[in-house]
């Protein structure tokens, strides 16, 4: 995914990455809408191989010609107007972050060269850290556009301790959901969470295909995880900015926490995280546990320490 060199080790065009991605992309989104969706006619006595739309269909719908569709699919991206992007997005129901991908993907299949540089290490500025640690009745963090917690509060850090409890440095939600046994417990729907986290790692790296370290995390769960190489196959990205999130902690038990996510102004990849429970609540009640059982329990101190004693996966390689 990452591009560069074939394994033959011949140079060539870095493009290809996001032609295929086009043409992936394209293809399961057009696989998901009916004729009927999409307002055409279907005659009784026509055998159809596809259930989705054709391409000329496709086509059809958007606009344009069957042919200059095709160089699209096939992820000829050079000089496409912003019209044709429209048309298509409509003629495939596309919804914001679908379009948002496909301008990612097209803008990347027009770049000559990838970017060369050593990947900086993604910091928190103590500013932002004192800003988390002032919010102590409310878990809150600050999470990488691949997932990784680069901050938390003390009440984040109680909050998400099975995650914590994995010692690589830093804790990483999706390899938590994929790697972990204990995951299918803390979140109470799994199956959800899943699917939301594999959507917006998909949209991350729409993004920047050549980034080292989401490509290699990338990588390690589609090695190691069916699940995962399942829902990375289906190319569904998403925004999940909003919501409700159903987890079960093992001091606290149920909490149904609403989360709110806001940019950071660092980079489009790093954002703010918080959890609050409704007034009056079960939750907010195991909420105001969990905040006294974090205060006066010292473990979650010891093992922070024992943890952050220990490199972190900084992922500085060079291209």
């Amino acid at each position: 995914m990452a591009g560069g060199k074939d394994p033959n080790g011949t140079k060539r065009d870095i493009r290809d990455d996001f032609r295929a991605e086009i043409r992936e992309f394209l293809g399961t989104r057009r696989a998901r809408v009916t004729p009927q969706q999409a307002g055409l006619p279907v005659y009784g006595g026509e055998r159809r191989r596809v259930t989705g739309l054709r391409r000329e269909e496709d086509a059809l719908l958007a606009g344009i010609s069957s042919e200059y569709y095709t160089r699209l699919e096939r992820g000829n991206a050079t000089g496409v107007s912003e019209s044709v992007i429209d048309g298509i997005a409509q003629a495939l129901q596309l919804d914001e972050a679908e379009r948002i991908h496909l301008l990612d993907l097209l803008r990347g299949a027009g770049t000559t060269r990838p970017p060369r540089r050593r990947p900086a290490q993604q910091r928190v500025r103590p500013t932002v850290q004192r800003v988390l640690d002032s919010m102590r009745g409310t878990p809150a963090f600050i999470l990488s556009g691949r997932g990784d917690i680069l901050a938390a509060n003390h009440l984040g850090r109680a909050l998400f301790a099975p995650v914590y409890a994995d010692p690589v440095r830093p804790p990483n939600n999706a390899r938590f959901v994929f790697l972990s046994p204990h995951a299918t417990e803390f979140f109470r729907h799994w199956d959800e969470v899943a699917n939301d986290t594999v959507a917006m790692l998909r949209a991350e790296a729409g993004r920047d295909l050549y980034d080292r370290r989401l490509t290699d995390l990338i990588g390690e769960l589609s090695t190691r995880s069916e699940e995962f190489r399942r829902r990375w196959a289906a190319h569904n990205v998403r925004m999940h900015t909003t919501g409700v999130k159903l987890l079960h902690h093992p001091v606290v038990g149920d909490l149904d926490l609403p989360f709110e996510t806001f940019p950071l102004p660092d980079g489009p990849s790093q954002f703010l995280l918080t959890y609050t429970a409704e007034p009056h609540s079960p939750s907010q009640d195991a909420l105001n546990l969990l905040a006294s059982w974090a205060a006066t329990d010292d473990g979650i101190e010891r093992s922070e320490s024992a943890n952050d004693s220990q490199p972190a996966d900084s992922g500085e390689t060079s291209d």
